[in-house]
């Protein structure tokens, strides 16, 4: 792949930056720059915001990234979120006749790049849609009207004059599974969608500043790419047989053009790595089908966080070969159920179980899709096989919420943390025993964190506080990085430390220390009050400090917060904070 280049490449470019709003807390504009000959970036800069999803807290906002390619004909490759409609279609409009369009790329279906293709279609009712097989079945479902489609898989291409030549890479699950590449043979720009892309918002187009952004890239690969590692270095062996790759234009964030090998080698080597995770689990779902997608996203950021490895498969469009073979080697299994007149995924389902084994676990849950295949039959024949259930049966029988999504990461979580603690075992026993008994003599207070973000609310048990600035007053808290409660303290998110009391803190340790069935409320039977900032307060703490996080650190297995105090109270003046003494330190 190419490295940095200084060649005419961005001599002829220009900016377009739009404003739709002087509310600086709803910041959108447009910025269109020639990134190569014919070759234009739509960039739709979503400046504010602040979450992706329920799971993935934001610092840099995020951008949603479209092309034009214009030969002899005229190419648009994906679109944008439909809270961009009005200023994207405008700037469309400036940049191309909408009616010349020949052909339309869509790299995948989740709405923030396919969300405008159906006003796309009805500007440009001559354009042929250009797709996965998967993508095009979900496409047929959101426009309302007929439109001309073709199916493309690796190894096609299409001419589209000028020298440019349009080939196209499979790369499922890349995170959904309709995603397709495409490479422009004479620009050799490759245009990726969600790969290879950050939630970074940016006057800069391309990623010049790699220690602006590196952070990002690696948090955006964490929560959206990481999951689905062996895909990831499958396409990625495809994309070398491509030849040299100039830019990579993906979807989100600054394009890769000056630091491309250096960020593609971050790909290969973390996949690599997450590949090598002696556990796996296998999703199954049907993407697409009811709210099967999101709830795919959040079961695999709770196993991601556990430390296991997922991979997906559609059970509508996957080979039965593939379905074995996946669900053959993974320690666990995670079905969601079809509609019941999917007859394809029905048979898959049935290849699915002819390989299930005994020593995995199993969790099922319902899409919403309003025509879902009963859950119970298939528990009973994945129990009558001996395989565990890891959480039990999750059935929607309501539109999800953030509450829905956070029992499915919690689910996700549970069933990760099932299937490592051997292996956590294993890495308890290889420390020194002098050394662990040496590290366990740091002695620590005990603490309950508490949060609440929308209708999601978390705590944890904490030991690992320090005081670390007298200006503001602020310190430094460890969270593991598999704990659920990662999602609510994200920087910017506020929360409140409850200082536990000596004596008098068993009730509240215990309570908090039971592992509970997702989606049940963590603060049943227990006394609280409202903060200021919308968090829990443990009635019967010590004490109590509102805070903020400023900063996070990554190290190793935890998160390092610097959190700084805006109020706080003490309920007993007189009481003594308790404290946690270990005899090893290699485990809590």
């Amino acid at each position: 792949m190419g490295g940095r280049r200084n060649d005419c490449l961005f001599i002829c470019s220009c900016e377009i930056m739009v404003a739709i709003s002087e509310n600086v807390q709803n910041r959108l504009t447009i910025q269109t720059v020639e990134i190569a000959p014919n070759t234009t970036a739509i960039r739709s800069l979503d400046w504010d915001r602040d979450r992706f999803d329920i799971e993935f807290g934001l610092q840099n906002g995020t951008t949603y990234n479209s092309y034009l390619i214009r030969g002899e004909q005229t190419v648009l490759i994906d679109t944008s979120h439909q809270k961009f409609r009005e200023l994207y279609l405008e700037t469309l409009k400036g940049l191309v006749n909408p009616k010349t369009i020949d052909y339309i790329i869509v790299s995948h279906t989740e709405p923030d790049h396919s969300g405008l293709v159906e006003d796309i279609l009805q500007l440009a009712p001559r354009a042929t849609v250009l797709a996965s097989k998967v993508a095009l079945q979900f496409l047929e479902g959101l426009v309302h009207e007929p439109f001309s489609k073709r199916i493309v898989k690796s190894g096609d291409r299409i001419k589209i004059g000028q020298g440019h030549e349009m080939e196209f890479v499979s790369a499922p699950n890349l995170h959904w599974p309709d995603t397709i590449f495409s490479f422009d043979r004479k620009t050799q720009v490759l245009y990726t969608c969600d790969a290879f892309g950050m939630h970074y918002c940016d006057d800069r187009t391309f990623d010049e500043d790699l220690e602006a952004i590196e952070a990002d890239f690696r948090f955006y690969y964490d929560c959206l790419m990481g999951p689905n590692a062996r895909s990831l270095l499958n396409a990625m062996k495809r994309m070398g047989e491509l030849g040299e790759i100039k830019i990579i234009a993906n979807g989100h964030g600054p394009l890769l053009h000056h630091n491309l090998d250096v960020l593609t080698e971050y790909y290969h080597n973390w996949s690599q790595k997450q590949a090598k995770t002696e556990t796996t689990v296998g999703l199954f779902y049907v993407s697409g089908y009811g709210y099967s997608d999101r709830i795919a996203h959040a079961i695999g950021d709770g196993l991601q966080k556990a430390g296991v490895g997922v991979e997906v498969l559609d059970l509508n469009t996957a080979e039965s070969q593939e379905i074995q073979e996946l669900a053959g080697r993974a320690s666990g299994l995670i079905v969601g159920m079809p509609s019941t007149s999917a007859i394809k995924a029905q048979a898959a389902i049935s290849s699915l179980l002819a390989v299930a084994k005994n020593k995995q676990v199993v969790g099922l849950f319902e899409s919403y899709g309003g025509d879902d295949e009963p859950i119970d039959t298939l528990r009973r024949k994945f129990i009558d096989l001996g395989i565990k259930e890891a959480f039990p049966a999750i059935r929607i029988k309501e539109t999800p919420t953030d509450s829905t999504y956070k029992q499915f990461t919690e689910a996700g979580n549970g069933l990760g943390q099932l299937l490592v603690r051997e292996r956590n075992i294993k890495q308890i026993k290889s420390l020194d025993v002098n050394m662990e008994k040496a590290l366990g003599r740091i002695s620590n207070g005990l603490y309950i964190v508490t949060a609440k973000k929308g209708d999601i609310s978390g705590a944890m048990i904490a030991s690992w506080v320090t005081q670390a600035s007298l200006q503001p007053l602020g310190f430094t808290i460890a969270v593991a990085k598999d704990r659920a409660l990662d999602s609510l303290l994200h920087v910017g998110d506020r929360f409140v430390l409850n200082v536990l009391e000596e004596g008098n803190y068993q009730d509240l340790k215990k309570h908090f220390l039971k592992r509970l069935n997702p989606g049940v409320d963590r603060f049943a039977d227990v006394k609280t009050q409202r903060a200021k900032n919308g968090s829990p307060i443990l009635t019967d703490a010590l004490a109590y400090m509102e805070c903020e996080v400023v900063n996070s650190m990554e190290c190793s297995d935890h998160w390092i917060l610097y959190c700084t105090v805006e109020d706080g109270k003490v309920s007993k003046p007189d009481g003594i904070t308790a404290v946690r003494h270990r005899k090893v330190g290699n485990y809590y």
